[in-house]
């Protein structure tokens, strides 16, 4: 299977799924607005997701599907994978069940910690709740790692790149049904609590919608007796420093969570309806491209050929920035019609979409590091080296706090936003130097060239969007066709000149994109 095939499987399912979250999100902002409330039910869901991120997107696949695909394709074949996913569940299930427990009991300290200020009694009451309903959730969705985990052992992409679609019409279902008792008298808070419901329920379907194709694939997953051998004691010592330096970003969300915290109600809220468009060419592109490389960079290095792996790497940072920085260029320049098209009505008003847009604005500075951090922290996996991406982690995050206590009183939320670019960026530098100072890997200059060109055909798309969005004010908050028709015309007006100059300069190189499409993994 092709890289590029592999990428658009996951890389579509993804899109899907995070088109589903915007529409969630849209319906959110609508429906509930940007508030006390509204921060309360983010910052209890973003607790549980924080994990779901850190060991969904990378870290327990990292370390799981390398173990579990040498004894599915060696000697012992199917029984032996078997055998190993079983002694992995059962140690992992009860470890999951006894963190949920100690969350739920600690959750007032856990929210109290996050906020560090005096808080509205209510507002804290309502903080905790949503967290203790929601956060089963990380026992049920890292079940679906897990599984998720088997699957793409033999290369069976789509439904662990399909589950969090499920969450996301769930949630969907739930804010419409919200709505509509919102209108025969029901309160804010009381819909609220039925959404953070909704979540749980979200990922008991999702549970069972990966066990059902794990035992399509012939796995029979069963729970033993606590037992840990030596290969599951070597998978917790490699995935639990692959979390923390694969999640920099995560880790980073939780930290943020806090400086936002120290800000004006609605501030939570903001950044996440920002950083919901931010996540999304960031899921596409970067979790795809990570999950898509993982498998192959390990047989070349560990086959020893730098050959291969250096390819492959190069391929993916190609792919990605093509795609990235057009992306980011675009959301920088026209944030606020973005936001205003997508998330304005309701209760979330025209202030709040200028705020949440100067948010996305500074956002989407460093979506092209968020993504190369997805991209290179594989090459450290391949090599069984999880210490290096932990170090980058710790970095960035230092650098990352440092910045808000800097900013925060100065620039508010926005300044939470460039904190986040900055220490994302300082991620990126430092893996790249320890990639090039071991000999793993360097940017060959034939790519540096057309990177180079691809900032050219940026700068051209940015300058006609420049001019573009001015011509659609009017439609930005209009009615459902008159912001559709602007949607389109400003996402068509940047494929066409993104594109068209890209060819032009030779940003593209043609024939290295038809080679990745008929490139094969093995």
């Amino acid at each position: 299977m092709s890289l590029l095939k592999h990428v658009g499987t996951i890389g579509s399912l993804t899109m899907v799924s995070r088109i589903a979250g915007m529409a969630r999100e849209m319906i959110f902002s609508r429906v509930l607005g940007a508030n006390a409330v509204t921060d309360a039910w983010f910052q209890a869901f973003i607790i549980p997701n924080v994990f779901r991120r850190l060991f969904a997107e990378g870290a327990f696949s990292a370390a799981f599907v390398p173990m579990f695909s040498k004894r599915l394709h060696g000697e012992g074949g199917l029984e032996e994978a078997r055998s190993f996913s079983a002694d992995v569940l059962s140690v992992f299930l009860p470890v999951l069940i006894a963190l949920c427990i100690v969350f739920e009991l600690a959750m007032p300290g856990v929210i109290w910690l996050l906020a560090d200020k005096p808080i509205n009694p209510g507002e804290f009451d309502l903080a905790v709740d949503f967290a203790r309903i929601m956060f089963p959730y990380i026992v049920l969705v890292s079940l679906v790692t897990l599984f998720t985990g088997m699957l793409n052992s033999v290369s069976r992409f789509a439904p662990g790149a399909s589950f969090p679609i499920i969450l996301n019409i769930v949630l969907i279902a739930a804010l419409l049904t919200g709505e509509r008792w919102m209108e025969e008298g029901a309160s804010l808070e009381q819909v609220t609590y039925g959404i953070a419901w909704a979540v749980t329920a979200g990922g008991v379907i999702q549970l069972l919608w990966l066990l059902y194709w794990v035992r399509v694939e012939g796995f029979r997953p069963k729970l033993l007796w606590p037992r840990i051998t030596p290969e599951v004691k070597r998978l917790s010592i490699i995935a639990l420093p692959a979390a923390i330096g694969g999640g920099a970003y995560q880790i980073n969300t939780l930290v943020q969570l806090y400086f936002l915290n120290q800000l004006e109600s609605g501030s939570v809220s903001y950044m996440n309806y920002a950083d919901r468009l931010n996540q999304l060419p960031l899921g596409i592109i970067g979790i795809a491209l990570s999950t898509a490389i993982l498998p192959t960079l390990s047989k070349f290095v560990g086959g020893n050929n730098k050959e291969g792996a250096d390819r492959i790497q190069s391929d993916a940072i190609e792919l990605s920035m093509l795609l990235t920085i057009p992306a980011a260029v675009a959301m920088a320049i026209c944030a606020t019609p973005f936001i205003t098209m997508i998330f304005q009505g309701g209760r979330f008003d025209l202030a709040d979409a200028a705020v949440t847009g100067e948010v996305l604005a500074a956002l989407v500075l460093g979506l092209p590091a968020y993504v190369l951090v997805k991209v290179l922290v594989p090459n450290f996996y391949a090599r069984s080296d999880t210490k290096t991406p932990v170090y980058a982690a710790f970095i960035s995050l230092a650098v990352f706090v440092g910045f808000n206590i800097a900013f925060l009183q100065r620039f508010g939320v926005v300044g939470v936003a460039y904190a986040s670019v900055i220490g994302a960026w300082i991620n990126v530098g430092y893996l790249y130097i320890v990639l090039l100072k071991r000999g793993y890997y360097a940017i060959p200059l034939s790519l540096v060239g057309r990177v180079a060109r691809q900032l050219v055909a940026a700068a051209a798309m940015g300058a006609a969007l420049w001019f573009a969005r001015d011509l659609l004010t009017g439609w930005y908050s209009a009615g459902l066709f008159e912001r559709l028709g602007a949607l389109i015309v400003l996402v068509a007006c940047s494929a066409v000149v993104y594109f068209g100059v890209a060819f032009a300069v030779g940003a593209i190189d043609r024939q290295r994109i038809a080679a990745l499409t008929r490139k094969k993994a093995s």
